[in-house]
């Protein structure tokens, strides 16, 4: 059996790609600039912050790690209007990718922060910094320079999870992808164009995120 190509029907569903493309292209930059900061700040807490922060911080991290995405956006969407907060699917989804992000991120920057040597710490002491200085001035650059492959990487995973938005109707690709095969039939073809779209956002994230790599750290082939 021979089978026929058919994009006949993309220019009246371009737009549909194209706001697709647009949202998850949010979801990642917020996800990942958030997700990022919050990431360090938990780190922070777990290698060098005050004890009684430690067990909250270390708990929130395990439950992310060892729950599913999905289940973790289901509790955000439905589950907090129960409590009196109400969100959008959008802002769900936003909020679910930060904190995913967050807790994986915290591991792997806490990773560098333990490999700094500790003359650093004792460096930033004798200068009299506070452990947040010593912190912010001589240990996060380096943390984050040694271990920022391993950090893209899980971001650009975390990118390929946010499909499962569509699940809580965020227009993102998928639901694009969904949406336009449920009107012309043309599965193969419509999720051709997904995949390979996802593809594109996948390389050019990776090699963004190395180009930061290298602005941010010079000296350093990432």
């Amino acid at each position: 059996m021979q089978y026929q190509w058919n994009f006949d029907w993309l220019a009246n569903y371009l737009p549909v790609f194209v706001n697709g493309v647009a949202i998850t292209i949010e979801l990642i930059a917020v996800g990942a600039a958030l997700g990022v900061l919050l990431g360090i700040v938990c780190a922070w807490v777990r290698a060098l912050g005050p004890g009684w922060l430690k067990p909250p911080v270390a708990a929130y991290v395990e439950l992310i790690r060892n729950t599913p995405f999905l289940i973790q956006l289901f509790f955000i969407f439905f589950g907090l209007p129960s409590l009196g907060l109400k969100l959008t699917a959008l802002q769900a989804a936003n909020i679910a990718m930060v904190v995913n992000l967050g807790a994986y991120s915290c591991e792997i920057i806490r990773a560098g922060i333990q490999a700094t040597p500790r003359g650093q710490f004792e460096a930033g002491a004798s200068l009299a910094m506070t452990p947040l200085q010593t912190f912010r001035y001589v240990v996060l650059v380096p943390a984050l320079q040694r271990i920022w492959p391993a950090l893209a990487s899980q971001i650009v995973i975390v990118m390929l999870g946010s499909s499962v938005v569509s699940q809580i109707a965020v227009e993102d690709l998928t639901f694009a992808s969904n949406f336009v095969q449920s009107r012309n039939f043309r599965a193969f073809e419509t999720y051709l164009i997904a995949t390979l779209t996802y593809l594109a956002l996948a390389i050019v994230l990776r090699k963004l995120l190395d180009g930061v790599g290298w602005l941010i750290f010079p000296r350093r082939k990432v």
